[in-house]
């Protein structure tokens, strides 16, 4: 049966009518050389830096080699998995983590990953890891305190919403546990908290969330974990995905505050990470850009003007030092990034005086605008007695004859140095602190052995609260000596004097 022509181009036609074509154009690579978790990878000229690539098996890298015929890529996952010849493809998309409401209460991975066993996390918004810092429009000055509970540091070194406050000493002696005592000090602010630990032991880690945890902490803090068996990528990623967390709060008008623990081990992530890119090291093996690393991270710490919504973001960065050296590369760099530094000090600590601080190399260039009245009017006078008091104390080790003048002003100095100590993890009410300070201040203590010195304190703001809590109630209100609290206090003083049994 012979077939017509008109009737074959017919339904040809209609075939060609009906035809449905879907082309997916992806520009790939080709890895070239993997090992140490870094790829190099040929053909991929269009890529961005700091881009997301994909490799087979499911395996991520982040582009940060830029060269003439290839691209350098630090992998995020294990390189055994990538091999030479596997093809690389681009995603278009710039490093980014998740954010929002659903990470508080939560532990995750610099990419938003969920480590605590919790389940899925509720994604509401992707944020970019890196974004350029506000500008100096977009800023406003810092005058509002943001209360770390630590007399030592609420009275001598204040922060304030919007500072960058550096925690630097050495191994063991406290710092970690300023930041945690200030994280659990935020607890009824309104104020978002963000612990990134890099390099740190998994051990140690659990031991923050832990802590966390028994003080109600953790429902307003996210805990943003590279810990020391990740990958260098991703302990390097860390603290930009942290922040970038932090800022999903600040940029919706409210107060977050980030702790970097530590940036020690991230400049050492970087530095690898740097060397197997083939970069050329500088000081301590370090690359050229390590500064701008830190300063990129920490210059996005920021109290936005009221226009921008009024947000804060306050960074706690975290640097351990190596034999108290505070002039080595790393610690000196981050001192000129920051608006002040607490230093911490081995000998202190093992003094038993706790938290450690050297009161004399801690500074806030903020200083009191970060303060409220009744501790600036208090602080003051603390600042210059203490001051006095390690010039004689130095002197004193050298000279045994001491006039009685001098005796009675070291004396004075012990027991201040005694009423700033504090047990961990029990932050005090601002108006606490400055009860405690002004018996101190006020010579009220001159009568009471230094042994005593902290059984005085605790029963006396505990007296306080029970019999003259109209004092507590004036101070919590008006945050300022007037003269009335004053005269209630000095009474309060005298009556309580004659109870106690020193």
């Amino acid at each position: 049966m012979a077939t017509r022509k008109d009737e074959i181009s017919a339904i040809l036609k209609e075939q060609i009518k009906g035809f449905q074509y879907d082309l997916d154009m992806n520009e790939v690579g080709v890895v070239v050389e993997v090992g140490d978790g870094i790829a190099r990878v040929f053909g991929l000229q269009g890529a961005l830096a700091s881009e997301i690539v994909e490799f087979p098996n499911d395996v991520s890298g982040l582009v940060l080699n830029l060269e003439e015929e290839s691209v350098g890529v630090a992998l995020f996952g294990e390189s055994e998995l990538v091999q030479e010849g596997d093809e690389v493809r681009r995603t278009g998309r710039v490093l980014e983590t998740i954010a929002g409401e659903g990470l508080l209460g939560r532990v995750v991975d610099p990419l938003g990953r969920p480590l605590d066993g919790k389940g899925e996390i509720e994604v509401e918004e992707h944020r970019k890891a890196e974004i350029k810092a506000p500008g100096v429009i977009e800023r406003q000055p810092v005058d509002t305190p943001l209360q770390t509970g630590l007399k030592s540091i609420d009275a001598m070194t204040p922060i304030g919403r919007g500072q960058r406050e550096l925690i630097i000493g050495d191994r063991r002696t406290g710092k970690t546990a300023i930041a945690i005592d200030t994280i659990i000090n935020q607890k009824g602010t309104g104020i978002v908290c963000i612990y990134v630990a890099i390099g740190q032991k998994t051990s140690t880690v659990a031991r923050v969330v832990d802590t966390l945890e028994r003080h109600g902490a953790m429902e307003y803090t996210i805990v943003v974990v590279a810990d020391a068996n990740s990958p260098a990528p991703m302990q390097y990623l860390a603290p930009y995905a942290g922040c970038a967390m932090a800022e999903h709060f600040t940029y919706n008008g409210k107060d977050a505050f980030i702790v970097y623990d530590d940036l020690s081990k991230h400049a050492v992530a970087y530095r690898e990470m740097a060397l197997l890119l083939r970069r050329p090291p500088g000081r301590e093996a370090y690359p050229g850009d390590i500064f701008y690393t830190h300063s990129r991270l920490l210059e996005r710490a920021v109290r936005l003007s009221a226009e921008h919504g009024g947000g804060s973001l306050t960074a706690f960065p975290i640097i351990e030092t190596k034999a108290a050296d505070i002039t080595a590369y790393i610690p000196t760099n981050v001192i000129s990034i920051t608006d002040g530094q607490i230093y911490l000090e081995s000998e202190l600590f093992n003094q038993g005086f706790r938290p450690a601080i050297n009161v004399g190399k801690s500074v806030s260039r903020v200083g009191g605008a970060a303060q409220t009245k009744a501790m600036k009017q208090i602080a003051g006078e603390l600042r210059l007695e203490l001051s006095q008091y390690r010039e004689l104390a130095a002197f004193a080790e050298f000279s045994s004859d001491l006039d009685e003048e001098s005796k009675e002003q070291l004396a004075r100095g012990d027991r201040l140095m005694e009423i700033l100590k504090q047990r961990q993890y029990e932050p005090m009410d601002v108006e606490d602190q400055v009860f405690a300070l002004y018996v101190a201040v006020k010579d009220h203590l001159a009568s009471v052995k230094v042994s005593l010195v902290r059984r005085f304190e605790e029963e006396w703001i505990r007296f306080l609260h029970a019999e003259h809590g109209e004092i507590v109630t004036a101070m919590h209100d008006r945050m300022e000596f007037t003269d009335e609290i004053v005269v209630d206090l000095e009474r309060a003083v005298g009556e309580f004097k004659e109870r106690f049994g020193g």
